[in-house]
């Protein structure tokens, strides 16, 4: 009897000293390791704009390096400036706008108001760029959540006119300024501004063009973003639309968060009946920028299909 109790003591002594040693030896993963693994792999990413090969501003994804609203301001800005040192790849068919040797003097805000001081190299872009500059950086720096009007500086005195051609410029900016405009107008009267946004391509690369079109119309916008979207755009042959020529927006209703749009069966890929991302993603970019309203749910023929958020 005391031999079975010792040997059963010998084999627990022997099991608890094995599983030591598969612990010593096999580590269990470490929570935050296993989730940095994950931010590694799958970066958050936040949309800069930059000039492309076709001289349009358009968007393209960066790896967003921090959460923090003033640290992320530096980030982006310095993904624009010209010869700048930054960790990002930039694609060679896109090029930075901001003159190079330019520097953030100081920056505040406060309600949603962004105030950024720039130094005066910031002047030296050319009579052809530097309207682009200005859409570039308040598009980008509206893509932070946080940031929805903007007050630009150079040395401590306000940005009040374009440093070339000497244009006034409002003196708090935001998307309503417009990115890559067309003007299709026969009077002054009813003007109608939306801005829609197209697929871009480069080899292999896709990204997305918004167009701002001023016309003479008293079509609500979501009307004019639809009709648009289904058309070829006349500012450039590179730009693409899927959404097919036969698909009709059979009723809407804008709401004070989202946007609720109702389609006939047209605007399914036939191949899995959805829609298709580079539909869905036009449309809900160009509500969001039209609108400012940043959620846009998909309906067929009363069906609900998708809900999109920006």
């Amino acid at each position: 009897m005391l031999k079975k109790i010792a040997i059963k003591k010998i084999l627990i002594v022997s099991l608890a000293f094995i599983i030591l040693l598969i612990l010593y030896f096999f580590p269990a993963k470490d929570e935050n390791n296993f989730t940095s693994s994950l931010s590694y792999v799958n970066p958050t990413t936040i949309p800069i704009y930059l000039v492309d090969q076709n001289n349009l501003v358009s968007r393209f994804e960066i790896i967003q390096k921090s959460n923090n609203t003033m640290e992320l301001i530096d980030e982006i800005i310095n993904n624009l400036i010209i010869n700048n040192f930054d960790n990002n790849y930039i694609p060679d068919n896109f090029k930075k706008i901001i003159p190079e040797n330019t520097k953030i003097i100081s920056k505040d805000l406060n309600d949603g108001l962004l105030k950024i001081n720039f130094s005066k190299e910031i002047l030296n872009v050319s009579l052809e760029d530097e309207e682009k500059m200005l859409e570039s950086i308040i598009y980008s720096l509206t893509e932070i959540k946080d940031i929805k009007k903007i007050m630009i500086f150079v040395e401590d005195e306000q940005l009040t006119k374009l440093p070339n051609s000497k244009k006034t410029i409002p003196t708090i900016l935001d998307r309503s300024y417009g990115i890559n405009k067309i003007y299709d107008l026969t009077s002054m009267k009813d003007i109608n501004k939306v801005t829609t946004y197209y697929v871009s391509k480069f080899d292999n690369l896709s990204y997305y063009t918004p167009i701002t079109s001023y016309t003479n119309t008293k079509k609500e916008k979501v009307e004019i973003i639809i009709e648009k979207l289904k058309t070829s755009p006349t500012y450039d042959t590179n730009l693409v639309s899927y959404l097919n020529a036969s698909a009709e927006l059979l009723k809407y209703e804008i709401l004070e968060n989202s946007v609720n749009l109702s389609f006939n069966n047209e605007i399914l890929n036939l191949n899995n009946n959805s829609i298709i991302e580079e539909v869905k993603y036009s449309i809900a970019l160009s509500i969001r920028d039209t609108y400012d309203i940043y959620e846009t749910i998909f309906f067929v023929d009363d069906i609900l299909m998708d809900a999109h958020f920006i």
